[in-house]
């Protein structure tokens, strides 16, 4: 009897500087999201804290290093508070579409944007047209753009203003990469805008999760994960609830390590 799928071979990257903490370095672990099964792959390496990039999928290994934690927002639990349901009341007039993987002018010209206001000398700081096609458009798995637009006026379709490429996995919404009009006066909070939007989205589906990415422990840029609760942290043992103590513990034991590092 044949496997209905074969099981992936896994690569490790070298050693490369650690884009979130001072003084370390980073290596990641690999395998290739290919073939009719890519999409059953993706959801079984998403469960155990991989990410998608493109048709790669990945995970830090880092030696000596756990500061990168897979979060996820548990929806059908998910209570906003007093701010986040006061920016959902502000920006309640956005037009969300979910579109499909394609490229756009428009999208290119907001991540630009994004990158030379919050991420100026990042990774994604060279990105060109072509890098953020490949970006978007070669998912072996089912992905959408879901775009975030202001009100339409005298006919015309609004001003993009955010915009998240994100997978649908068999038990929830992966935000892959989201970016935004970080210097809209009149829109403040759009990165939690886009984060809420699929929250509600993914429970509307009757997804029981919304996978956040990292949460990178000692990282300021990466706390902001933590405000949508319940929300659960992936550990050796499994996926368990991140209580209060457990984030305020974390952040103690971290500040301990980068000072007798």
């Amino acid at each position: 009897m044949t496997a209905p799928f074969r099981f992936p071979r896994f690569f490790v990257t070298s050693p490369s500087p650690c884009p979130y903490l001072p003084d370390r370095m980073e290596r990641k672990v690999f395998t290739e999201l290919a073939g009719p099964h890519a999409g059953e792959l993706n959801d079984a390496l998403g469960r155990i804290g991989f990410r998608r990039s493109q048709s790669v999928a990945y995970r830090p290994s880092c030696a000596g290093c756990n500061a990168c934690v897979s979060v996820r927002v548990v929806t059908h639990d998910f209570v906003p508070n007093a701010t986040q349901r006061k920016l959902m009341r502000r920006h309640a007039d956005l037009d969300v579409t979910a579109c499909r993987p394609w490229a756009t002018d428009e999208q290119y010209d907001l991540l630009r944007r994004y990158l030379a206001s919050r991420h100026p000398g990042g990774g994604m700081a060279g990105m060109d047209e072509t890098d953020y096609a490949d970006m978007v458009e070669q998912s072996p798995v089912k992905s959408f753009v879901i775009e975030y637009r202001e009100p339409a006026r005298y006919g015309r379709r609004g001003r993009l203003v955010g915009a998240c490429l994100t997978d649908q996995q068999v038990d929830g919404l992966s935000m892959i990469y989201s970016f935004f009009d970080a210097d809209h006066a009149e829109r403040p909070g759009l990165g939690n805008v886009i984060i809420l939007d699929h929250i509600m989205r993914a429970r509307a589906a009757g997804l029981p999760y919304v996978y956040l990415g990292y949460w990178v422990k000692g990282s300021a840029r990466m706390s902001y994960k933590t405000r949508y609760r319940p929300i659960e942290v992936l550990s050796p043992g499994g996926w368990s609830l991140l209580a209060d103590e457990d984030e305020a513990a974390v952040h103690r034991a971290v500040q301990r390590d980068d000072v007798l590092a």
